[in-house]
């Protein structure tokens, strides 16, 4: 590490620093890295096998031999990376008088990095300030501790001033984790009435160097399992994880962790078995949906599902895209020479995450939340949130939350979040929690805050607190309708003339309330998607036509939130799709460190993305809000996986890699037998 005044001399510094090394085998590939004779990627280690995890549920092998069909596939995942507006950064400046750190960062969770300081830098909590303000992005990727981070932490501590460190773009794509890596051979059998009666999954994930602090690289990958299969009701699953260590940057956790693998695996299965017992998938997938009045119910990976809309959710899609006619236009245009193709794929996501998603391993990831409101003298509700705005717009989502439950004009809301040194401890932004978990803790505070101001006012008023509500900033009594007194006079008298209140009368114009979330470690949310893709036949590019979305995140708060983070989930996911990928050469170097090599979707190559909901609301809190944030992500690479098949069954190919390559469609189309890149 190079320390300087500027970072021009810094750069200079490093030219001067000469290393020695001696050059060792690279290890990339993951199946490659298992093999028993594989070189090691870490010296003295026996194995590069870091994890495995073994899962049977019900008598799978019996089943698939009394199965009327059978299915099998072998899908391809190739590494992804967030690439968010703003790269990683930051500033700390250490206070030799005081002992104490205060830490401006891009970072989604400022509560964990003031712990992790704290223990790490041998720093008493309370003298640990981490603030993170409106981040540009975080997708997942700014929740972990990066070495870099630490480094210049500790670099301020020893040097006494302060230090700051921006990654360019270069550098984020040689550092921020990596995601996504996995090889999956899954098979699915089917009754002769054509229901699923078990799965098989062998998943073995891409995991890097080494293990990312603090949550694990692992968590892909059991997050992966655990959404297999898990729209459709069906009791038996083996599954299989390994985790290979590669010379490789190490895998995190990403928008949507997991979920896009399992729902790709599952519709492409699905896609399959409705072929080959040839029906629609769609008839296959209402046969083969976990009914609404069939929960709660617990899924062959264990994991409890509640408050789900499968069959609903596909018939609004039916709807919303008009299928009728998507079909007719679709075959219209095959007859006139064009290659097109319709994909459906459904999810499940499980999001929301509960205290015992790590809790139970040991790792101090707050689950909870906290809100503390209070009213100032003009009325206005000055709230401090333990959430993170990291431009989801949950700073939005809450204020309007709150001003519901107090009943205050929204603009008298005013909600902090992202400062240690004010904020209340909680978790941050993760697991699209914000609506599900600070929404309710929210709306908990608010209806405290409401319930201490009507009762103020009843006392003053001789009146009875079920007597009165308010409503715009004004206390009105209910029968009437007549207003009593404003919250703005009322606050003024609280804090400058108690004097002229009812002796006894105690007002507490602060309260708060902290929480979590009830009801199993993952709060489940589903939806359904669909794709409609052109191939363009001479250089084997897809180009998405327009794509569909029906989502049930439970109770909407801010519809135009919600919409918008869908689409720009199904961008993510397209680009999945299609186009991103971190690449490696053949001695380990890493290829695609620019946006010249890593290839992002871009606005002009996007289609239409049509957003419809269902509300199912959350059974397990007042408020009734799910996870939103990351469903775009989840499905929309199966739906265009699926649709470039459509496309490509009528020449016999088929794709089983993301992303998917012009040079690869265009072999599918018998063009190529070999790769020309490779």
């Amino acid at each position: 590490m190079v320390v300087a005044r500027s970072r021009a001399i810094a750069e200079d510094a490093l030219e001067l620093i000469e290393v020695e090394w001696s050059e060792l085998p690279a290890i990339l590939s993951m199946e490659a890295a298992l093999a028993p004779d594989a070189a090691k990627v870490h010296s003295g280690a026996s194995t590069n096998l870091c994890y495995e995890f073994n899962h049977v549920q019900g008598l799978v092998n019996r089943a698939f031999e009394a199965a009327a069909f059978k299915v099998t596939k072998r899908l391809r995942f190739n590494r992804k990376t967030g690439v968010p507006l703003e790269p990683r950064s930051i500033l700390a400046s250490f206070e030799p008088g005081s002992g104490s750190l205060v830490a401006y960062m891009s970072h989604q969770m400022p509560h964990q990095m003031q712990l992790i300081l704290s223990d790490l830098l041998d720093i008493p909590l309370g003298d640990v300030r981490v603030v993170c303000p409106d981040v540009g992005g975080g997708f997942g990727i700014k929740m972990h501790v990066y070495p870099e981070e630490m480094a210049v932490c500790a670099a301020s501590k020893i040097l006494g001033r302060p230090v700051k460190y921006i990654a360019d773009r270069v550098e984020s794509m040689l550092s921020d984790v990596h995601a996504r890596e996995h090889v999956v051979e899954a098979s699915m059998a089917i009754d002769a009435d054509g229901l699923i009666t078990a799965m098989k999954v062998d998943d073995i994930q891409g995991l890097g160097a080494f293990s990312i602090y603090p949550r694990s690289s692992t968590a892909e990958g059991m997050s992966a399992l655990r959404a297999m299969g898990a729209a459709y009701n069906f009791e038996k699953i083996e599954v299989r994880l390994r985790s290979a260590l590669q010379n490789k940057v190490p895998v995190g956790q990403y928008r949507s962790v997991g979920h896009p693998i399992a729902v790709a695996v599952t519709e492409d299965l699905v896609e399959e078995a409705a072929f080959v017992r040839n029906e629609s998938s769609l008839d296959f997938r209402r046969r083969n949906f976990v009914r609404s009045d069939a929960m709660p119910w617990t899924s062959p990976m264990g994991v409890p599902m509640m408050d789900l809309s499968h069959h609903a959710c596909l018939e609004r899609l039916l709807d919303l895209c008009d299928y009728k006619n998507v079909v007719a236009q679709v075959a219209a245009w095959r007859e006139a020479g064009r290659v097109v193709g319709f994909g459906v794929a459904s999810f499940v996501e499980f999001t929301a995450t509960g205290p015992e998603g790590y809790g139970r391993g040991g790792v101090a990831v707050s689950s909870i939340d906290s809100v503390v409101i209070t009213i100032d003298p003009k009325g206005n509700a000055d709230t401090q949130c333990s959430a993170a705005e990291i431009g989801q717009g949950i700073q939005q989502g809450l204020a309007q939350i709150i001003a519901d439950a107090i009943g205050l004009p929204i603009a008298d809301v005013r909600v902090s979040m992202g400062d240690t040194g004010s904020a209340p401890h909680g978790g941050g932004a993760w697991s699209s929690r914000g609506a599900a978990i600070t929404g309710e803790v929210a709306w908990q505070a608010g209806l405290k805050m409401r319930s201490e101001l009507v009762r103020a006012a009843a006392a003053m008023l001789q009146s009875q607190p079920e007597q009165l509500t308010i409503v715009e900033g004004v206390i009105i009594d209910r029968s009437l309708g007549q207003t009593q007194i404003r919250v703005s006079d009322l606050a003024r008298m609280v804090y400058f003339t108690p004097y002229d209140l009812p002796d006894g009368l105690d007002v507490q114009l602060t309260v708060s309330h902290v929480g979590g979330r009830g009801g199993g470690t993952f709060l489940p949310t589903n939806g359904i998607q669909a794709s409609l893709v052109e191939i363009d036949v001479a250089s084997g590019q897809v180009h998405p036509l327009k794509h569909w979305v029906v989502e049930d995140c439970g109770r909407i708060i801010n519809p135009l939130l919600v919409d918008e983070q869908i689409r720009g989930g199904v961008v993510q996911g397209i680009g999945e799709a299609l186009y991103e990928q971190c690449k490696y050469n053949e001695d380990g170097q890493f290829a695609s460190g620019t946006l010249a090599d890593y290839l992002l979707p871009m606005a002009a190559n996007m289609p239409d993305i049509i957003v419809s909901h269902i509300e199912t609301p959350f059974s397990g809190s007042t408020l009734g809000a799910k996870g939103a944030g990351e469903a775009g992500t989840c499905a929309a690479p199966a739906a265009v996986l699926n649709a470039v098949n459509d496309a490509l069954r009528s020449f016999g190919g088929r794709i089983d890699e993301l992303p998917i390559t012009p040079f690869a469609v265009l072999r599918a189309m018998g063009e190529f037998d070999e790769d020309p890149s490779e």
